[in-house]
């Protein structure tokens, strides 16, 4: 397409914009001269500025309200810096540094990067669709915001979660930044914090509920497969309730996922099946217990059911593997409703305490998804000891602060027995002259391979058959070194290329079980690559 734009509105245009790297030619061209200063600089350069202005900064939020700018107004730029230094800016783009983002977004806030939809909306969804600029949309990700990571209810000022994950979806898989839209379903919010605050963004009412807001979701997807009818819907952070209920209406009838529970699922199996390879267990004898009962614990133990039965064992004798513990003890038939995700698992025991599911299961996995700090406790580790020459810890709540237990404390109360796992990033633990890397269950080593798989085949839907695929093909990633150092997760600087994997085995997969809307290319992995966005100059 031919360039039209000039001077300033070039330098304006964060797809347009590469500043100082403007050549001599391009700067007489676009009507630059005199608006640059004289010197020519690579991007490599300007990135190392990049690195230097985040380094000075004294706070984690300061340096996201920084990348934020610099993805305002240098577009390439931003992700190319993201991408090179993947491991130090992940942790400030997304957990945990968005979690305090998203507590303080309305008092953050610069400039829009999505598209809200309010009550007030119903009936115009369609034409709010019309206002957002691109035409080509691929991957949607949308919040109702009533659970954002460990931190609850915060209304519209979780729009930093889609916003952050789409980010990951171009730096992790090579989605073009034009084809993600973050959407906010705006409902109201329940937490009186906001609704008294007079910075707060959001629609100010208590939340909408029952019928409305289903019928309100309905038109938005109904909207979307009108107006971008090769779109992938991620839908993050919703309510248990509600994200299962929205999960089960919409699977079947658009292409749609819920990373926090298929998502996360899929991270957590891939380092199960990574730990058996450091425990020697076979994946079949494993027993995990569960610690928290919401969507992402449901959500894993439904994958891992999945995985065990293609192991060889029966529907019962899966389930029969897995116990939940939520802070009212064991969770049993008795305690939850028919309409209950968690009814699968119930057993039949009497009510019992964490401690004593430990000493009655005497599992070789503990999985914590609780959102409160703390509750892995030293007692905890030191029993899974017990009965574990190596016990499997998995603490995932984030951000950091909700962890169950540190790496240090996994590490110093097992005495280096623990294989650990984390949801947020730690840094290595040195114990008795040995140092432990910590792998990060991070969601972002499945949902990016996971839509661009998608996107590049024209799937029609997403089945678990392809989160148990991405998550055997993530598995098979970690290598020898890795292992060797507790580690159950390949370093986050291959992502790309672990996304790469994940998305021609998922495509794959979608063509052999017939979901792919196109025809199969001669040669898919290069097809796959050659999609990806290259932010370079």
């Amino acid at each position: 397409m031919e360039q039209t734009k000039k001077g300033r509105a070039v330098l304006n245009d964060r797809a347009l914009n590469k500043s100082t790297s403007f050549n001599r030619e391009e700067r007489e061209q676009l009507g630059l001269r005199g608006l640059l200063p004289y010197a020519i600089t690579t991007q490599k350069t300007q990135i190392q500025r990049v690195m230097e202005n985040i380094r000075r900064k004294d706070s984690n939020l300061e340096r996201y309200v920084f990348l934020n700018a610099l993805q305002d107004r240098n577009e390439r730029l931003f992700y190319s810096a993201v991408i090179h230094h993947i491991k130090e800016l992940m942790p400030i783009i997304y957990t945990p540094t968005v979690g305090q983002a998203c507590k303080e977004f309305s008092h953050i806030f610069r400039q829009t990067k999505g598209l809200f939809i309010t009550p007030e909306d119903k009936g115009e969804i369609s034409r709010l669709l019309d206002n957002w600029p691109q035409t080509d949309i691929r991957v949607i990700v949308i919040t109702d915001g009533q659970r954002i990571l460990g931190l609850g209810d915060l209304g519209a000022n979780g729009m930093g979660i889609p916003i952050g994950k789409l980010t990951l979806y171009t730096a992790c898989a090579g989605i073009h930044p034009h084809q993600c839209l973050p959407v906010m379903f705006d409902v109201g919010t329940n937490n009186q914090e906001y609704l008294e605050d007079s910075l707060y963004l959001g629609y100010p009412h208590q939340r909408l509920a029952g019928q409305a807001y289903f019928d309100l979701m309905e038109e938005f997807i109904l909207a979307v497969q009108q107006k971008f009818p090769n779109a992938l819907i991620q839908f993050e952070d919703f309510q248990t309730p509600n994200a299962y209920a929205l999960l089960k209406k919409y699977r079947n009838r658009s292409l749609c996922f819920n990373d926090d529970i298929q998502g996360t699922a899929a991270v957590v199996l891939a380092g199960i099946y990574a730990s058996c390879r450091i425990t020697g267990h076979a994946l079949a004898d494993l027993r995990i217990m569960f610690l928290g009962a919401g969507s992402a614990s449901t959500g894993i133990a439904d994958l891992m059911a999945s995985a065990l039965q293609l192991e060889g064992l029966t529907e019962k004798e899966a389930y029969s593997r897995l116990r939940f513990v939520d802070s009212k003890g064991l969770i049993t038939s008795e305690r939850v409703d028919k309409m209950d995700p968690n009814l699968t698992y119930t057993h039949h025991e009497p009510k019992l305490s964490l401690m004593e599911v430990i000493h009655l299961v005497k599992p070789h996995i503990l999985i914590g998804a609780t959102g409160a700090a703390g509750t892995f406790t030293r007692e905890v580790i030191e029993t899974m000891c017990a009965i574990n020459e190596q016990p499997v810890i998995f603490a995932l709540s984030n951000p950091t602060d909700r962890a169950e237990c540190t790496a240090e404390e996994a590490y110093r109360w097992s005495k280096g027995k623990a294989v650990f796992a984390s949801g947020s990033p730690f840094e290595p633990v040195t114990y008795n002259g040995k140092t432990f890397r910590s792998g990060q269950g991070n969601n972002a080593y499945i949902f990016p391979g996971i839509g661009l798989g998608a996107v590049a085949c024209c799937a029609t839907k997403i089945t678990d058959e392809l989160f148990l695929t991405a998550a055997k093909t993530l598995a098979l990633l970690v290598s020898d070194q890795s292992i060797e150092d507790g580690t159950l997760y390949p370093p986050l600087h291959d992502i790309r290329n672990v996304s790469l994997q994940i998305a021609v085995e998922v495509a794959q997969q979608a063509y052999d079980l017939g979901l792919a809307g196109k025809e199969l290319p001669k040669d898919l992995k290069q097809f796959i690559a050659d999609m990806m966005y290259n932010p370079s100059y």
